[in-house]
This record gives structure tokens, C-alpha cells and sequence, in this order.
């Protein structure tokens, strides 16, 4: 259905290809998943799939794809649209019309299929998506995974043949993963359509993978094989693998439900008396594990986030952030907003103190983004407190209102707006007040090979993530709010920003994250916050709350139940 032959991709101005030596096929009603670590060119070969590239993005394309027998150097996009449907990495960018209802039809209409199929068909992915209730909504008052079920299905109502996504679950919580990835598994399986996604995710979709194409660095040969054979010898795998090699299973467990078949003998090891292999404790120093070097000390200047510039009139050197103190960064006290005609909070509380790092979690729609935002000012409440550094900040000015809270945004574009990534840490460390380089030994050690001359929309979706995070940290402020800050990550650069977050909170920072991560909850916060329909459900130490969840406890937790261990990490120092 898919054929790659010897296939190379060159951006105008880089000196190497992004992707080269691509020569294999994905066989028609198969399930193929791009893996490998991020900025490998992933993106990139999923839109040569569909014309994208080179027709929209530019650069030269050598060698040659084909879809259905289509050849995608000659035929454009709009020419392979009733074949290919693609969703890429920000589902806003899909959209052209106003509501849910409207954007599912859009498609179809383009392609002048007859209306009463097309009511037909959006009834069906409105029940298949979960997105029933929500048909007359503004896509714009939409969360953003709710966002991304709506673009998914635009591209199903056409009924392509072919489907070609990009991290199709980074914004789902893992109840519409799971919905989203059961309707992959019953297209590929009832209907012959053939799926060619890329994500980073694996512990939610490698076991679906019939096949697994793994590009393991920028220009590699690509790897194929099965799942478990790629796993194997992937720098990037998910807890299950990572638990596996360290039992030394074989062949490598792919689900929870196979590893815990196996698991008996690792189980008896962990519970032996300490000394032996200590059994897990509770709390969030279990969840933490070992802690990672702190980064190099970075001079703590005035904090940059909602309602700070870019612009030269605004850069001046601030005065240095609130040392941390007994006193709570956060306080929110029964909050309740409404966003349109939706009650997105209700009598909400929250504390949040110094060295605290909390995981706000719960379905999409739940209020995680809207409480952010009500902490760093960017939205009203309707009813209740919220304080911040003993403020509150919507009606403290700018200026104030930056040396206490920083906010990394689910879209990280809205921050970057120079040429060059050089450029962007320069203006990072001006509005900062920070030493020159401060903002670059940042991205440095997020994203170790980044050039200074690329640009930010020459990055991947996790690369922008990661520069954005490092614009915000370069003002290291009291209080961090961070909206789904590992989407588009792989495991390394999600290991380098647990080390960084560590050594901000070790410095006396809190923390605030909206995740649907549940490994990095594990991996890193002392809380979780669980929100439902605007209020909160639960609030309690990591151990706690997920444990006792089976939509967030992380992998390692459900293997190894009833023993409260949560990461790899965590069971590989318990065996040390």
C-alpha cells in the first residue's frame, strides 16, 4: 500500500538529509509504528506519506514513495486527499471550521460525498470518539485533547485507506487513548485500512504494531521488524521493555498482561528483607527514586510567564525572585470558573509549597488547563481565591505578576517568535536578566544536538517543547506551571527534564503539572491531583492516589501489584 524506496530527505540550508536510506513497504490492513528518539525525522516521513513533503514543506525529496501506486512526487496533497488522511502533531492546525459537528463533515464535503452518507458517517465517529456530548461545541473552547479526538476523527468520516498520524494520544488521557487506539485496531482489522503512526508513547500503542520502524538517529538506516525484536535493540522502549531487560526476560514482554505472567520470581526478589532487596515504602520518596545530578548552578534572576514580553522595551534587568519561605506559592480556595457556557471549575482547592512538585491529572475536559491558567492570570474566576506568592494574579500587575509564576503552555510556538534558536536564548536571557548563555545550557542539556542557527519551526513538536521549557527556566521562577510539558518527548529528553524539574524543586520551586504522562507522575511529582468534570477527586501522595487507580497507575505498578513500586528506576536501585 506504502512503498519507501531508497528514500532521502534535505531541508533547504541543512548539510545532511533528515531521513535517509528509507526503503520498505507497509502492506495494505497493516499497522506499522515509527519509533525512535525525537528530532530523528519521523514527522518527516509520515508526510512524505501524504505530499506534504516536499510539495508544503520544501526541501528535496530523492528516491520515491508511493501510496495505492500514486506517486507522491507528482501527485500534490490535494490530489492523494480521498487516499490519505493525516493528523499531525497540533490538532488546531486541521481545523477550518468553527464547531465539532462541522469540522467532522468538512472533509467529506470536500470531496462531494452525498449528505446523508455524511450525516451517516459523523453520527458514527461522534459515538466511535466519545464526542457525542460535545457535537455543538467551539472547537475553540475545546481542551486539547478533546481537540485531538475531533481531528482524528475528521480524517476517519472520508473513510481513507490509508492513515497516517503523528503522535495521535500525546494530549489523550489514557481512558480516550485507549477508546482512540480500539478503533485503529478495529479499522486495520475489520476494514483493511492500513496505519502508519509515529509516537512516543510506546507502553500505549507498541503492542498494537504489527510492525515496528525504528529510526534510531537523524540520517540512520531505519530498523524493521517485529515489536518485540525492535524493542530489543531500541534506545527508546517503554517501562515494560525497561523492566523486562532488567529481569532478563526473553522474549521482551510487550504488555502489562504478559509481563505480570512473568513477573512471580522479580516479585519474590522485591519482597525479600531489606538488605536482600529491599521491599518498596510509600510516599513520594518511593515515587522519586534516586534523584539526577543537578543541573550547573544558574543565577536565579526575576522570573518571566504570563503577561512578560519579548519586546525591547521590556527587556531590562528585574529584581531577583522571592527566596522561598514556609508560606505556600499557591493558594487556590473554593474556585469556580466558567469558560462559555461550561463550568470548568468548581470548589476547587489547592495548595501548593516550596520544593512541592504536584501532577494535576484526570480525563480530558476535566479543568487541569483552566486551573493553570487561573494560577498564572489568565483567567477569571467566576467565584473563590486564587493567590499567588500572596497575590492574586489577575489583578496584579505584569511586571510583579512575572517574578512570581512562569507558565510553559500545551503549545509552545506561542513563546518563540526570533529566527534562530541562538537568537531565542539571547532574548530568553535579556527578559530574564540572566548571564548570556544561561538560556542555551539549558537547551543544551535538554536538547543536546540542536545547532544555534536552527530554526524553531525546523523543530519537532518535542524539540519546540523543550526550547520553550528552557525560555521559561532561563528566569528559574518560584512557581513553574507546566501544560502537558512531555508531549512529543521520547524517553531521553523525558529523563532530562525529570533531572531539571528535580533540581528546581531541590532548590526550593514548586512545581505545578498538567499531565496524561502517568510515568512521569510516577517518576517525578510528591502529588497527584485528580480533577473530574471541574473538581477535584483526589489529592494525596503519588504512591497513593495512582496505586489505587487503573486508568493512571503506571506500568511497573500494575505489574507488580500488589507491591506499591512505580518505576523501573525504583526497582532497579531496590535490587542493586
Amino acid at each position: 500500500m506504502i512503498r519507501f524506496e531508497n528514500v532521502s530527505v534535505t531541508y533547504d540550508g541543512a548539510r545532511e538529509p533528515v531521513v535517509h536510506g528509507l526503503d520498505f513497504e507497509v502492506r495494505e490492513g497493516e499497522l506499522v509504528l515509527l519509533a525512535g528518539p525525537s528530532g530523528v525525522g519521523k514527522s518527516t516521513v509520515l508526510g512524505t506519506v501524504g505530499g506534504l513533503v516536499p510539495h508544503f514543506t520544501g526541501g528535496t525529496l530523492r528516491g520515491r514513495v508511493t501510496v495505492a501506486g500514486r506517486d507522491t512526487r507528482t501527485h500534490k496533497p490535494r490530489e492523494l486527499a480521498d487516499l490519505v488522511g493525516t493528523v499531525g502533531q497540533d490538532p488546531r492546525s486541521h481545523f477550518v471550521t468553527d464547531t465539532v459537528e462541522d469540522e467532522l463533515a468538512y472533509g467529506m464535503e470536500s470531496l462531494g460525498i452525498a449528505p446523508d452518507v455524511m450525516r451517516r458517517r459523523v453520527e458514527e465517529t461522534l459515538d466511535l470518539l466519545g464526542l457525542a456530548a460535545l457535537r455543538d461545541r467551539p472547537l475553540a473552547t475545546l481542551s486539547g485533547g478533546q481537540q485531538q479526538r475531533v481531528a482524528i476523527g475528521s480524517v476517519l468520516t472520508p473513510h481513507p485507506r490509508v492513515l497516517v498520524l503523528d503522535e495521535p494520544t500525546s494530549a489523550l488521557d489514557p481512558a480516550a487513548a485507549e477508546e482512540v487506539l480500539a478503533v485503529l485496531q478495529r479499522l486495520v482489522h475489520d476494514l483493511g485500512t492500513t496505519v502508519l503512526m509515529a509516537e512516543h508513547r510506546l507502553e500505549r500503542v507498541v503492542q498494537y504494531a504489527d510492525r515496528v520502524v525504528l529510526l534510531p538517529a537523524p540520517g540512520a538506516a531505519p530498523v524493521l521488524g517485529a515489536p518485540a525484536e525492535v524493542m530489543a535493540v531500541s534506545p527508546v522502549y517503554p517501562p515494560v521493555v525497561g523492566l523486562g531487560r532488567l529481569a532478563g526476560w526473553t522474549p521482551l514482554p510487550l504488555t502489562v498482561r504478559d509481563a505480570r505472567r512473568r513477573a512471580g520470581d522479580l516479585r519474590e526478589r522485591l519482597a525479600r528483607p531489606a538488605g536482600t532487596g529491599a521491599a518498596p515504602t510509600t510516599g513520594a520518596a518511593s515515587a522519586i527514586g534516586a534523584a539526577a545530578p543537578s543541573p550547573p548552578p544558574v543565577p536565579v534572576p526575576a522570573p518571566r510567564g504570563p503577561g512578560s514580553s519579548r519586546r525591547p522595551f521590556f527587556r531590562r534587568r528585574a529584581a531577583p525572585a522571592p527566596a522561598p519561605s514556609a508560606a505556600p506559592y499557591a493558594e487556590v480556595r473554593s474556585l469556580a470558573v466558567r469558560r462559555d457556557r461550561v463550568q470548568a471549575l468548581r470548589h476547587v482547592g489547592l495548595t501548593v509549597g516550596p520544593g512541592e512538585t504536584v501532577a494535576l491529572m484526570g480525563r480530558n475536559g476535566a479543568g487541569k488547563s483552566t486551573l493553570l491558567g487561573a494560577l498564572a492570570g489568565l483567567v477569571e474566576p467566576a467565584a473563590g481565591s486564587v493567590l499567588v506568592g500572596g497575590a492574586a494574579p489577575r489583578r496584579t500587575p505584569p511586571r510583579d505578576l512575572v517574578r512570581r509564576v512562569g507558565l510553559v503552555p500545551q503549545e509552545p510556538r506561542d513563546l518563540l517568535y526570533a529566527d534562530t534558536v541562538a537568537a531565542e536564548c539571547a532574548a530568553a536571557d535579556e527578559d530574564a536578566g540572566a548571564p548570556p548563555g544561561t538560556c542555551r545550557a539549558l537547551v543544551r542539556g535538554l536538547l543536546p544536538d540542536v545547532t544555534d542557527a536552527t530554526h524553531p519551526r525546523d523543530l519537532s513538536e518535542g524539540q519546540r517543547l523543550a526550547l520553550a521549557l528552557a525560555v521559561v527556566l532561563t528566569a528559574r521562577p518560584p512557581l513553574l506551571l507546566l501544560d502537558e510539558p512531555t508531549r512529543g518527548l521520547d524517553y531521553a529528553a523525558k529523563a532530562r527534564l525529570v533531572a531539571v524539574l528535580r533540581a528546581l524543586a531541590a532548590e526550593g520551586h514548586a512545581v505545578v503539572l498538567a499531565t496524561h504522562d502517568v510515568e512521569l507522575a510516577a517518576e517525578l511529582a510528591h502529588r497527584v491531583v485528580l480533577l473530574a468534570d471541574g473538581e477535584v477527586i483526589a489529592d494525596g501522595p503519588t504512591a497513593d492516589v495512582v496505586v489505587s487507580s487503573p486508568s493512571f497507575a503506571p506500568q511497573v505498578t500494575k505489574i507488580l501489584a500488589p507491591q506499591n513500586w512505580l518505576t523501573v528506576t525504583q526497582v532497579r536501585k531496590a535490587l542493586a
